[in-house]
């Protein structure tokens, strides 16, 4: 599928793609750099598990939220530069039981419960889709990329792929923290719908507020 993006400053062309196996080096540094410390809240373990080599072992088996087949990267000269993620309620089981199977897998069932614990009170932070929407995640871009449209391409390429299986809304997530994240989504045509007050914290910090913004899909 094929938006491309010619950046202004380099020159070079960005071009968007369904993710793959082999993307997982450069896509999972990214996916964790959307939410490092909700991640962490949940993925990271007492005894040396870390969020990041989770995300990894999710993405490289390819089911659930954060496997591979949910994701679309952006590619710059063979490098992948962007990632993110789209889907709907029609989720919900599918990523329930894949993310089960994976927290087991990679924790054991000991460790595996408190991290499903600590995944529940986060997604009464962060809701899951519900009804018509279509939720829009783990969306990041190269730090040396971003200002120049990329992460604008990339939410708008995903807004297309929802309007393209006639989803009407379009929403996603912001931390209260991320000022700059959440003035892309607004010129991208997303407005604040809610705030939730985050209470959630450990030893690895404390989960930011998070501002819950829609987009109309025309």
């Amino acid at each position: 599928m094929g938006k491309v993006l010619e950046m202004a400053k380099s020159g070079q062309q960005v071009r968007f793609r369904p993710a793959s196996p082999d993307d997982a080096d450069a896509a999972v540094p990214l996916i964790y750099s959307s939410g490092p410390v909700a991640f962490d809240y949940v993925f990271t373990t007492r005894d040396g598990g870390e969020a990041e080599a989770f995300l990894r072992y999710c993405f490289v088996d390819g089911a659930g939220e954060f496997g591979w087949r949910n994701h679309w990267v952006g590619v710059a000269e063979g490098q992948v530069v962007a990632v993110g993620a789209g889907y709907g309620a029609d989720t919900k089981w599918p990523f329930t039981l894949a993310a089960a199977r994976q927290i087991i897998g990679h924790y054991g069932v000991r460790r595996g419960l408190g991290v499903i614990a600590r995944g529940l009170r986060v997604e009464s932070l962060i809701r899951p889709p519900d009804g018509d929407m279509h939720y829009l995640a783990h969306l990041a871009v190269l730090p040396e990329l971003r200002g120049q449209g990329v992460g604008r391409a990339l939410i708008d390429m995903l807004v297309g792929t929802a309007r393209d299986i006639g989803r009407s809304r379009v929403t996603l997530d912001v931390a209260a923290s991320n000022p700059r994240a959440e003035a892309l989504y607004r010129r991208a045509g997303f407005k604040v719908i809610g705030e939730r007050i985050s209470r959630l914290a450990n030893e690895r910090g404390r989960v930011p507020d998070h501002r819950r913004m829609e987009r109309i899909v025309d």
